[in-house]
């Protein structure tokens, strides 16, 4: 067994030449067993001569039948063994292999370039947040301002409906005469002459201050108005 753990050859091809010399070793007890069947047969076919010569050989072949057991079992388990060595050479060698590996992979990574890179993509995320902020912002602000447009326009509706109807139900009724026959005439002689629809001088008084009451009124409604619309636009 000292040669089967040598330096000189690899241990994938002394596990070979073990694995032959194992298969070799059962084949030849198998064998064994064989003959010593062959012998009970020739002694149960009566054939004395022939078992008496072979009763020695009988003896000794049960002897050596175990010993060839314990020998088979014992080749059996170092065939196990040297399994389970080759087991774990493979999987030295392939921690080896990833040790290597983890090791070139850790000289190849730049911790400062990837922190640098880190930082920039922070940095370029927190302006690409910043510029949706501005523009859903602007977005918003445009919309609020064609909503207020909108408002203001139904407003003034609502307000020139309301003035309309107050126009219709407040203007007092036209005079059934023309502005041509109110207007003053001049008469020969610089005498200003009223016209047929107009009374006396007392009446002409009379006249223009009703008129000043009715430029009052108007007055107060136009004011009345744009308090309601001030209103409205609250």
């Amino acid at each position: 067994m000292g040669g089967v753990f040598s330096k000189q050859k690899p241990l994938k091809e002394q596990l070979r030449e073990n694995k032959r010399m194992i298969t070799r070793a059962i084949r030849e007890l198998d064998r064994e067993k064989r003959s010593s069947k062959r012998k009970n047969n020739m002694a149960k076919e009566n054939q004395m001569k022939a078992v008496k010569i072979m009763a020695k050989d009988l003896v000794r072949t049960r002897q050596y039948i175990t010993k060839f057991i314990e020998m088979r079992s014992h080749l059996q388990g170092c065939a196990l063994k040297l399994q389970t060595v080759k087991s774990h050479a493979a999987m030295a060698e392939a921690m080896a292999n990833t040790a290597k590996a983890m090791h070139k992979m850790n000289k190849a990574v730049d911790v400062p370039a990837i922190t640098k890179m880190m930082a920039e993509f922070e940095k370029e995320n927190m302006k690409s947040e910043m510029m949706q902020e501005i523009m859903g912002d602007a977005i918003d602000d445009v919309m609020e301002g064609e909503e207020n447009e909108e408002e203001e326009e139904k407003i003034v509706n609502q307000v020139l409906d309301e003035i309309g109807i107050d126009i219709q139900g407040e203007v007092p009724n036209a005079p059934a005469m023309g502005l041509a026959s109110e207007m003053p005439v001049v008469a020969e002689g610089g005498k200003v002459a009223v016209g047929l629809g107009g009374g006396g001088g007392g009446d002409d008084n009379t006249n223009n201050n009703g008129g000043g009451d009715d430029g009052g009124g108007g007055n107060d409604r136009l004011t009345d108005l744009e308090a309601r619309l001030n209103n409205l636009k609250r």
